[in-house]
């Protein structure tokens, strides 16, 4: 473990981040690298992890948040960054697009269902809730949580629940837990120039479907072919 590194990769960061920003900004998002670099020392964060953590908080401490990073929710809910100002409270979770040994058979499943297992856990504890990630990440956003609340159906929702069953079921999340679950919004962390871009659900979704070809089906049963899971493939050549 470097400490040493680890403050200096931060400090680095948080310089080239608050260039031009006012003395409070800078104050705010160096006691943010501060309290990474405390949990660093107790191995609970890594370098890459916490390069997005800081950059987003910077990003919601310049819109007037008072920001906490891996701040506790509950007993076993742990949230990367939350941002707290008069109008109410916003949670941001970062995804960065690790697969374990485990899943690497199923690596599109298991994306799918930790995004949608992050969205109905974390979501009930802020006014808002965002997805995080690079730009150089395609987060999989399962169609339903695209939509509205009262737009979701059960059948859907059952269908989401069979997908995080298989790894998120301690507890397992209920039924009306995604129903009601919210995503409010998009952040894309760009590490590179130390900037954050927000976008609506919507607006990500009909993008990345417009890059990737994908169909706005949910692509939930592991027994459908290629096309029917969202992704359409070119026929061999004769």
């Amino acid at each position: 473990m470097d400490v040493r590194r680890f403050r200096a990769d931060l400090y680095g960061l948080a310089t080239r981040a608050c260039k031009g920003d006012e003395h409070e900004v800078r104050s705010k998002v160096f006691a943010i690298a501060d309290m990474l670099v405390g949990l660093y020392r107790k191995n609970l964060v890594k370098i890459n992890h916490s390069a997005l953590e800081l950059v987003c908080a910077r990003g919601l401490i310049k819109q007037g948040y008072d920001v906490k990073v891996e701040h506790m929710l509950n007993r076993t809910l742990v949230c990367d960054v939350m941002g707290t100002r008069d109008d109410g409270s916003l949670i941001v979770e970062i995804e960065t697009g690790f697969i374990p040994p485990e899943a690497a058979l199923e690596p599109s499943n298991y994306a799918r269902a930790r995004i949608a297992s992050k969205i109905a856990r974390y979501s009930p504890f802020a006014g808002r809730f965002a997805l995080g990630t690079t730009r150089s990440y395609v987060l999989d956003v399962p169609y339903f949580f695209v939509k509205p609340p009262s737009d979701r159906s059960r059948a859907e929702a059952v269908q989401i629940k069979a997908l995080t069953d298989v790894r998120y079921n301690k507890p397992p999340i209920q039924i009306e837990e995604f129903i009601r679950a919210r995503l409010d919004s998009i952040f894309l962390i760009d590490v590179d120039t130390a900037s954050t871009k927000q976008l609506d659900p919507t607006v990500y979704f009909e993008t990345v479907s417009n890059l990737m070809d994908l169909h706005r089906a949910l692509g939930l049963n592991p027994k459908r072919r290629p096309h029917e899971l969202g992704f359409k493939l070119e026929e061999p050549a004769s």
